[in-house]
C-alpha cells in the first residue's frame, strides 16, 4: 500500500535568521524530497539554542513523518544541536569509531594536528544510527521514534547533499512505500507569469486528476513544473509526455528547454548545433552576456571573444561605430547598437554579434530616454535586428534582464536548421 508521506526540514543557525547565510539547502533538500515523493508540509529556522530545537521538534511531530535538521554540528561551542538530540532522546554519547578514523585522515591529509575538539565530533548520542561524513568532520544522525525519523546533518551544502544522496534519500525509499511519482519542467520566456497562465488556461484545466502545474517564476522567464503521481491507469511518463507535448504545440516559441537546463546552455547547444561562432559587444551590461555563455562547459567551441564599449571611442574605434550617428541618434539607440552588432561580428571573425547599450540607471536617464531605456542587437551573414527594451527596476537587474534578453534574440534569430 502506497504511503503519503510528509516532511519538515528545521535550519539551525543564527547565521541564518541574521542574513548573513543564505539558506540554500532547503531548496535543494525540498526538490530531492519530491522526486521521491515525499512533501515537504514546513521549512523553519531555528536559532542555536536548546529550548529552539526541543520545540522545532515537537511540533514537527506533530504534523510530519520526516523531520530533517542542518546546522549546529560543528566543533565550537555554539554548535550545540548533538548535545541537544542527545538529550531530547535521553541517551548518552559514545564514541563511533568509523566516524573517528574519518577525522584523523582528513586531518592527516592536510598535514594538520588533530586537536581534542575535533576528536569530540566522533561521539554520538548511543541511539542514533551514525552518518559517516566522507567529505567532512561531522557526522550526521538519524533517530527512528514513534513512527518519526530524524535526520541531523551539518549545514554545510556539499557536505549535506553528499548524506542526502548517498544514505538519506535511499533509507526513506526503502523504509516507506513510496507512490510512483514523476516531474517535467518546461523552461519559458517572453511570457510573464499571469499572461502565460492565461495562454495555457485551456490546456491546464483539461489535464488529467493525477497532473498538478506550477508555475516558479525567476529573472530567466517561467519555469512550468507539471507533477504527476500514478493513478494505476495509465503509464505515467507516456501520460506526462502526452500533455507536454499538447504544451510545446500550444507555445512554442516561449519554450526554450526541458528540464534543469538554463538559457544559456540552450544558446550553446543552438549555436554548436548550427557550427557557428558568436561574439558580444557590449556596453549597459558591461560584459555579462560573455560571462554568462562562457559559464557553459564547451563554450570555448563557439565564444571566440568580446568588446566592452562603454565609451564611445571605444564603439567608434574597436567596433566600427560612426561618429555622425552617435551625434544624430546618440549611443542608446537602435542605430548605434545595429553597428555595435555588426562591428563586433566583423572584426572577431563571427557569424554572430550581440550588442547592447543602454541606461542601466540609477542616472543618466532624460525625458526622451529615461532610465530603463536599452537596444540590443543581434547580426548575422543575412539580417541585423535590434530590440528596444524598456526596463523600471534597479541597475543590478536592468543589467541582468538585459543580458537574458540578449540571449533570448540570439535563440529567436538563428537562421536555418541544426546541422547533424
Amino acid at each position: 500500500m502506497k504511503q503519503e508521506v510528509s516532511a519538515e526540514i528545521i535550519t539551525i543557525g543564527d547565521e541564518l535568521l541574521y542574513g548573513q547565510v543564505v539558506d540554500t539547502n532547503s531548496a535543494w533538500m525540498g526538490e530531492e524530497l519530491g522526486k521521491i515523493g515525499i512533501k515537504v508540509k514546513q521549512i523553519t529556522s531555528i536559532s542555536d539554542s536548546p529550548e529552539a530545537i526541543e520545540e522545532a521538534l515537537d511540533t514537527a511531530k506533530t504534523r510530519a513523518q520526516v523531520i530533517l535538521m542542518t546546522g549546529g554540528l560543528g566543533p565550537t561551542k555554539d554548535d550545540l544541536t548533538k548535545h541537544t538530540l542527545t538529550k531530547y532522546f535521553k541517551t548518552h554519547l559514545e564514541l563511533h569509531q568509523p566516524s573517528l578514523d574519518n577525522v584523523v585522515a582528513i586531518f592527516k591529509k592536510y598535514n594538520r594536528p588533530l586537536t581534542v575538539t575535533n576528536q569530540q565530533q566522533a561521539y554520538l548520542p548511543a541511539s542514533c544510527t551514525p552518518i559517516l561524513n566522507t567529505l567532512g568532520t561531522a557526522p550526521g544522525m538519524l533517530f527512528e521514534e514513534e513512527g518519526h525519523i530524524i535526520v541531523s546533518m551539518p549545514g554545510v551544502p556539499f557536505e549535506m547533499k553528499g548524506m542526502m544522496t548517498n544514505h538519506i534519500l535511499p533509507h526513506l525509499q526503502a523504509h516507506f512505500q513510496l507512490p510512483e511519482i514523476n516531474h517535467k519542467v518546461i523552461q519559458t520566456i517572453g511570457l510573464g507569469e499571469s499572461f502565460l497562465a492565461d495562454t495555457i488556461s485551456d490546456w491546464e484545466d483539461s489535464l488529467p486528476t493525477n497532473l498538478k502545474l506550477a508555475y516558479l517564476p525567476n529573472l530567466s522567464g517561467v519555469r512550468l513544473r507539471l507533477t504527476g503521481v500514478y493513478n494505476g491507469i495509465d503509464d505515467l511518463e507516456d501520460q506526462m509526455m502526452r500533455e507536454v507535448g499538447k504544451l510545446s504545440d500550444l507555445i512554442p516559441d516561449y519554450i526554450y528547454g526541458y528540464g534543469e537546463i538554463s538559457l544559456e546552455e540552450t544558446v550553446g547547444m543552438l549555436l554548436n548545433g548550427r557550427n557557428y561562432t558568436i561574439s558580444t559587444a557590449e556596453s549597459c551590461t558591461g560584459g555579462l552576456i560573455g560571462h554568462k555563455l562562457t559559464s557553459v562547459p564547451g563554450s570555448s567551441m563557439y565564444y571566440k571573444g568580446g568588446i566592452i564599449a562603454y565609451d564611445n571611442y571605444v564603439k567608434i574605434n574597436e567596433l566600427g561605430v560612426e561618429q555622425d550617428i552617435l551625434d544624430k541618434y546618440g549611443a542608446v539607440s537602435g542605430e548605434v547598437v545595429r553597428q555595435m552588432a555588426e562591428g563586433v561580428r566583423r572584426k572577431m571573425g563571427t557569424d554572430v554579434g550581440i550588442a547592447t547599450s543602454g541606461i542601466a540607471g540609477p542616472g543618466g536617464g532624460t525625458p526622451d530616454k529615461p532610465v530603463g531605456t536599452i537596444w540590443i542587437a543581434y547580426a548575422d551573414a543575412t539580417q541585423t535586428i535590434a530590440k528596444k527594451l524598456n526596463y523600471n527596476k534597479t541597475r543590478l537587474l536592468n543589467i541582468e534582464y538585459t543580458a537574458l534578453q540578449a540571449m533570448n534574440l540570439i535563440r529567436q534569430s538563428l537562421p536555418g536548421p541544426v546541422e547533424e
